[in-house]
């Protein structure tokens, strides 16, 4: 009887799905409220802007359609290698009373070669009675799809009482939660309000938090952004070296160290790596692998391989 093929040397690695090639230009928030500026005076924004593909990008120009935006010593050209991240530096500056509006543009070899950021803000005088929302722009970041993630907004009433009469969201994902209407914020204090963001589709998510009230200021708005993402797939990825005599492989699985094991793959490998995408999140599975010669004959189990499978 010829002697069976010998066993193998099992490797494995880990692989993740999404991976993004060329270069990619992404801005995080897209989108900035400056809110409430006394005009003669200036706020200023950094926008986080970075390149989530596999090759450098440059950022070679830059624009704005609205003079009350400037830039803040952002000197091009600007280089970002794969996964580098540098600050955008915005500026507003107002001149006249009342909400104004923009946007920046700025334009690169990425994939996605003009990338625009919308503006707002509001000018005010120095006695105005004002509502005031902060943060300037309330920004929830990834959430994954299929769940939630709330944040506070907090309304402040200045240089007199302000009676907030109504309150909406302009994207059905935004959803305002408990608040009750109407309510008075004596002058000044504050009233947190709490605002509830669920994706429901991939990608990137914008609105607004509107506030109707009777300060010299109303309607005034609130910039919301947040990213659907999809929850991240793993794979395990098996590799072995050849055996002598092997026109095949099996690939086993167990939920312990030591066995017992189940074949996965459904016919005869001929290959010497394997993917195992049927894996959750938060699992940690063990891994052998045995060789099959021309008469059927299947050597024993190789070294065991164990993975743990991130979450999520």
């Amino acid at each position: 009887m010829r002697p069976l093929p010998r066993a193998l040397l099992l490797i494995v690695s880990l692989a993740f799905a999404g991976n993004v090639y060329g270069q990619q230009l992404q801005c995080q928030p897209c989108s900035v409220g400056f809110g409430l500026t006394q005009i003669g005076s200036s706020k200023g924004y950094y926008i986080r802007l970075s390149n989530a593909g596999s090759k450098p990008l440059t950022i070679n120009a830059d624009s704005m359609s609205n003079s009350a935006f400037t830039f803040a010593n952002f000197k091009l050209p600007v280089v970002l290698g794969p996964g580098a991240m540098v600050k955008l530096p915005l500026v507003f500056t107002p001149v006249a009373l009342g909400r104004v509006t923009g946007s920046a543009t700025l334009q690169s070899n990425a994939l996605n070669p003009s990338l625009s950021i919308g503006l707002a803000g509001r000018g005010f005088g120095a006695n105005d009675v004002r509502l005031g929302i902060s943060p300037g722009t309330l920004d929830f970041g990834n959430v994954t799809l299929g769940s939630s993630s709330t944040l506070q907004a907090t309304l402040s009433a200045i240089n007199g009482d302000v009676t907030v009469n109504a309150a909406q969201t302009d994207n059905s994902e935004f959803v305002i939660q408990g608040l009750g209407l109407p309510v008075t914020i004596p002058s000044g204090q504050t009233l947190a309000v709490a605002i509830q963001f669920t994706p429901s589709a991939a990608g990137q998510a914008t609105g607004n938090f509107i506030v109707q009230s009777n300060a010299t200021n109303s309607p005034t708005t609130e910039p919301l952004t947040g990213a659907g993402v999809a929850a991240q797939s793993h794979e395990a990825d098996l590799t072995w070296d050849p055996s002598n005599g092997a026109v095949g492989y099996n690939v086993y699985r167990g939920g312990v160290h030591g066995g017992p094991y189940a074949k996965i793959n459904s016919g005869l490998d001929s290959s010497t790596s394997y993917a195992d995408t049927n894996v959750k999140a938060g699992a940690t599975y063990y891994y052998v692998a045995t060789a099959v010669d021309s008469s059927g004959d299947e050597s024993s189990y190789s070294n065991e391989a164990k993975v743990v499978i991130p979450k999520p």
